[in-house]
């Protein structure tokens, strides 16, 4: 089944040029991106798709970069960090065959360099991998995960 994701506003990419798109959203078909635009074109081009909106900025998975969070199991560490809107880990911080295994198991990218000197990390593209996130307003102030997409599931979405 095709999903429209949306959002507030999305943005293509959290660093670089590039306005966030009002209104715009990310069709996703399986673990792809079937196509980016703003929310009314895409419900012409997919009638019928399943719209999840999120009250918050919609826009790329994004890579932990530090220490994953303790937790008592390997598999609960990898969920702690998709809480955070991350979809991707560095190799060099999933050493542990346990830890590397359960995020494969998750769809949690490990990508062996930084996502600085990835070419094409974190970008919505057309065919590009469903990883999406959305941070809304956190009480308090500041921002918080509202939704994880890892491949096109959803793998944490805030209560």
């Amino acid at each position: 089944m095709l999903t429209l994701h949306t959002g507030r506003e999305l943005v293509l990419a959290w660093h670089g040029p590039g306005p966030a798109l009002p209104d715009g959203a990310v069709a996703v078909r399986g673990d792809r991106i079937a196509a980016v635009g703003p929310l009314e074109d895409l419900r012409e081009r997919f009638p019928g798709a399943r719209v999840r909106s999120w009250p918050g900025v919609l826009g790329p998975g994004r890579t932990h970069t530090g220490a994953l969070p303790s937790a008592p199991s390997p598999r609960e560490r990898v969920h702690a960090v998709l809480t955070t809107g991350a979809t991707g880990v560095l190799a060099a911080r999933v050493t542990d065959p346990a830890l590397r295994s359960a995020a494969e198991r998750a769809g949690v990218l490990v990508h062996a360099v930084a996502p600085e000197h990835a070419p094409g990390t974190a970008v919505l593209v057309e065919g590009g991998r469903a990883d999406l996130t959305a941070f809304g307003d956190a009480p308090g102030g500041g921002a918080e995960c509202l939704v994880t997409v890892c491949a096109g599931r959803i793998v944490h979405r805030r209560r």
